[in-house]
């Protein structure tokens, strides 16, 4: 089994972020402490410990001039949450997790973690795993509850159309990962139409992230960004996605620069909110 990359040194945006930014989408990784998944597709990079990742982590935050975080649980290890519970322990205030559960889940397992600074559960419904579609909307009510919501990774292209009916119906917001990660980054088609449609009604938010994994040149990605920020700046969020596991066919990217091509298209209200507004709105409502 092939080892992730270790990430690329820190660099700072040309554009200095707002005060008081989140990173919306990292993946904290532990050490041998935290067990590995035995269906995981890769290996953490070796040599690094769970403290080592902290550190990292830190300095990524730094360079960024990020003060919040929004820690993602990864699939590397499955539903054994600890890592990131523990990623959330050591990083303190202003820090806030996703947490994965499988279909079936325990309302006491929703409360659990509520108290532990997990404001979502994560679906996805790209490559499958231990939550479906139906075990989310099953879960959505005791989320609810907790003033909790589900964050999904799909193929807007391939999905929206779909699920549509679907999310207008459930009782807490559905947070899209990655742009909406479609196969095409034609912002002109039926699909992005739908997922503009669900943002400005106020249904959904999308995270404007991982747009390495989208295409190479990832400019390619801004007129489809644009797009979704004007359907309603008031629900786009931006994450990292760091420290970029899973790569794939995707080229290793300098995380400064995924925070470039968002503010450069975006107007000095928009990047508050994107930055800064709508994941403190979201993310620490319920705390």
């Amino acid at each position: 089994m092939d080892n992730a990359a270790a990430p690329f040194a820190p660099t700072r945006p040309r554009t200095p972020l707002p005060t008081g930014a989140w990173d919306a989408h990292v993946h904290l990784l532990g050490g041998p402490e935290h067990p590995l998944s035995p269906t995981r597709a890769e290996n953490p990079p070796p040599d690094i410990g769970f403290d080592g990742w902290i550190a990292l982590y830190r300095d990524h935050l730094a360079a960024l001039g990020c003060t919040h975080g929004l820690i993602v649980h990864s699939i590397l290890y499955g539903t054994d949450n600890s890592v990131t519970l523990a990623a959330l322990k050591a990083m303190g205030t202003g820090f806030r997790g996703v947490g994965l559960l499988p279909d079936g889940a325990a309302a006491a397992d929703v409360a659990r973690f509520a108290d532990a600074g997990i404001v979502a559960i994560r679906l996805n419904y790209v490559h499958g795993g231990v939550l479906s579609w139906a075990g989310a909307k099953a879960l959505a009510p005791v989320l609810a509850r907790h003033d909790m919501h589900i964050q999904m990774l799909l193929h807007a292209d391939i999905h929206i159309a779909e699920l549509a009916d679907d999310i207008r119906a459930l009782p807490v917001p559905l947070v899209i990962d990655h742009c909406g990660w479609p196969t095409s980054l034609n912002p002109n088609i039926p699909a992005i139409d739908t997922l503009c449609a669900l943002l400005a009604e106020g249904h959904i938010y999308v995270k404007l992230s991982a747009s390495y994994r989208l295409t190479r040149d990832i400019a390619q990605t801004q007129p489809l960004m644009r797009k979704l920020i004007s359907a309603n700046p008031d629900h786009i969020l931006w994450g990292s996605d760091w420290p970029h596991i899973m790569l794939n066919n995707a080229h290793m990217p300098h995380a400064a620069q995924l925070a470039d091509i968002v503010t450069e298209i975006a107007t000095d209200a928009e990047r508050q909110n994107i930055f800064v507004t709508n994941p403190q709105r979201l993310f620490t409502s319920s705390l």
